[in-house]
């Protein structure tokens, strides 16, 4: 593990990307104020929010095509297609992350601490990202590589542009991969809808992930709110924590989960509601999570350094006020794991 992961400023709460809405000052203003102490310290994770309501190039496919270098994508009645050259979709993508990168920089000033930014990650991006003649790229070998490159580059710079807008903080880059196990299980639907893509080789998966986890210096976490996540495949791939639904793991899972922690691996435990509902009390939320350590006989003073609280995916299909009342629910829901482990 390089120093600049093993020497990274952990937090014990933070989102997973998107909120509702369409205002971007206002997104920053409710990520920083939920995730930064009033004096300006980083006791959890603030993030830079992704507001998809504003419509496409603010939709996770969107921005990250936005992020491509020498690829650019167009929004058709199916979907976004790859073409030759940018085109309107392109310049709106640039145009809303810049609206958000603005805001973000806005309420960070001298802020000194972990901050994570989220883009889709390579086989999810396959998966949704057309060709020419309507077909995702998943299906050509050639194409996958292309954008796993394309992203690559692109994702050096912006992480180079958030660098130069919040100086003080430590980035952690968020990879999303809600399509990955359906990638590796041949699951994808084809145009028609009467097939699927065949499942992408294991090795072929865990070597583009690499190569783009690769081009981070510090800590990447890969997050996916789909049924098994393939835990193992991420920690080779050099995932330093994996972003989960807890809800969606079963006791088949305790010998992976037990493996990651046990190496190191950060659980971000998706342990709150994504959408609109009663929130419980804060430590009834992470009581999974002690069962959990319990049932692997993990030492429960380890909870508090080896798990992130996060809500189970996406806020934005909630209501502006449960997302806010969402993001603080996991900071205190933190603090309960932290202040009683057992």
């Amino acid at each position: 593990m390089s120093d600049a992961v093993s020497d990274f400023p952990w937090g014990a709460a933070t989102g997973v990307g998107s909120l509702p809405g369409g205002d971007a000052r206002e997104a920053a203003k409710t990520v920083t104020g939920s995730l930064i102490g009033a004096d300006g310290s980083a006791g959890d994770f603030p993030f830079l929010p992704e507001l998809p309501a504003r419509g496409p190039g603010a939709d996770m496919i969107g921005r990250t095509a936005g992020l491509l270098v020498e690829m650019y994508a167009r929004v058709e009645p199916s979907g976004w297609r790859l073409g030759d050259r940018p085109g309107r979709d392109t310049r709106r993508a640039h145009s809303w992350l810049g609206e958000d990168l603005d805001a973000l920089e806005e309420f960070t000033q001298g802020y000194e601490g972990p901050l994570k930014v989220q883009a889709v990650g390579p086989w999810t991006l396959a998966a949704a990202l057309e060709l020419r003649g309507g077909e995702a790229s998943l299906g050509d070998p050639g194409a996958c590589r292309d954008l796993a490159g394309s992203l690559a580059e692109g994702l050096r710079a912006h992480l180079a542009d958030v660098r130069r807008r919040v100086p003080g903080a430590r980035i952690l880059l968020q990879l999303d991969e809600p399509s990955l196990t359906a990638v590796l299980r041949g699951q994808i639907r084809t145009a028609s809808g009467y097939r699927t893509y065949r499942a992408v080789d294991r090795q072929v998966v865990e070597s583009a992930l690499r190569d783009v986890v690769a081009v981070h210096d510090g800590p990447v976490v890969v997050h996916s709110c789909a049924p098994d996540v393939p835990f193992a495949l991420l920690r080779r791939a050099g995932a330093a924590a994996v972003s989960f639904d807890f809800s969606l793991l079963t006791e088949r899972d305790d010998d992976v989960i037990g493996e990651a922690v046990e190496s190191g691996t950060r659980l971000f435990a998706g342990v709150v509601g994504g959408t609109d509902g009663p929130l419980s009390d804060p430590a009834g939320s992470v009581m999974g999570v002690r069962t959990l350590w319990r049932r692997l006989g993990l030492h429960p003073g380890t909870l508090a350094e080896s798990v992130v609280v996060t809500p189970a995916c996406g806020l934005a299909g909630a209501s502006p006020a449960y997302a806010r009342a969402a993001l603080a629910h996991c900071v205190r829901a933190a603090r309960s794991l932290a202040d009683n482990p057992e």
